[in-house]
């Protein structure tokens, strides 16, 4: 009989106490049982410091010491994973990622059909059940994946909402990029992992992804207060299009001037600013060079 093969969750979590005990609890109730629940908090308040404690041994808790964004916490998280456990593969998530109770299974159900690969995503829905707009996965021509997609398919990249890697993989291409801080890191991180193995999307595997409103990200449309954090979508998008072949890269290079020109003849509010962190972005992104780290395997000590 095939041992099972043992999984780790990692959750990064920073100030959202509410969704983050909805998701850990979810994760206890996985029908696929995990072998360790990491929780890697951004320096959150005392009241999600004193609830992860509160937990004790039913998960790996790593408290930082500062809040070094979502790329840093993925970062420990999966350094942790690999330098703490001997599990066969690491499964992503943010904190407001609600899994159902067979979303793990339903991705362990194919990997013990197909191992030939790098990561699997699940399906990823919103609160009414639609898909959630901000992590429509796409096919390998870019065309979109709809929501009638039944079948497991290849996709170039995905994001950090129930994402299951394999451990060899990790080994060869390292950690996602702390510098990046927030925004592209899993865009980047999953489209690192694809050169070395395909990566598909699994509609058997459903997760909620419990987000105030499903919208996508957009500049033009967000609230003034966000917009000084696009600076890292700018930055981060300008060095990731880099690593693409040409017609990809120069696609991507030519996507924040479309939103530049967008926003330019739009009556956004807060525009001039708007228009100044795309510049800012693309310009630090031209010179943006980040080291990838790589973690120790304690498979291999």
């Amino acid at each position: 009989m095939t041992e099972q093969k043992k999984v780790s969750a990692i959750v990064v979590t920073y100030n959202r106490l509410d969704l983050l005990k909805q998701s850990i609890e979810a994760l206890l109730n996985q029908e696929y049982k995990l072998s360790h629940i990491i929780v890697v908090d951004n320096n959150s308040e005392n009241d999600t410091k004193e609830y992860l404690e509160s937990l004790g041994d039913k998960i790996d808790y790593l408290r930082l010491p500062e809040n070094i964004g979502g790329a840093g916490g993925f970062n420990k998280g999966i350094r942790y994973f690999m330098e703490e456990t001997e599990d066969d593969y690491m499964w992503i998530m943010d904190d407001d990622t609600m899994a159902h109770p067979d979303s793990l299974k339903a991705l362990m159900d194919y990997a013990s059909t197909n191992d030939d690969f790098s990561f699997l995503s699940s399906k990823v829905l919103w609160k009414d059940g639609g898909l959630a707009k901000m992590n429509v996965m796409g096919y390998m021509n870019g065309r979109r994946i709809p929501d009638s997609e039944t079948n497991v398919v290849q996709t170039r990249n995905a994001t950090f909402v129930s994402l299951l890697v394999a451990r060899d993989c990790v080994a060869k291409v390292g950690l996602p990029i702390v510098d990046f801080f927030i925004w592209g890191d899993d865009i980047e991180y999953t489209e690192r992992l694809a050169r070395i193995r395909p990566g598909y999307f699994v509609p058997a595997s459903k997760v909620t992804h419990a987000t105030k409103a499903n919208v996508g990200s957009s500049l033009k449309s967000d609230s003034a207060d966000r917009t000084p954090r696009y600076f890292y979508h700018y930055r981060n998008k300008m060095y990731y299009a880099r690593q693409r072949g040409l017609y990809r890269k120069l696609r991507a290079e030519a996507r924040p001037w479309l939103d530049y020109i967008d926003i330019f003849f739009s009556n956004t509010d807060n525009k001039k600013e708007k228009l100044a962190i795309i510049r800012k972005g693309v310009k630090a992104g031209f010179k943006f060079n980040p080291s990838v780290e790589f973690a120790q395997d304690k498979k291999n000590k």
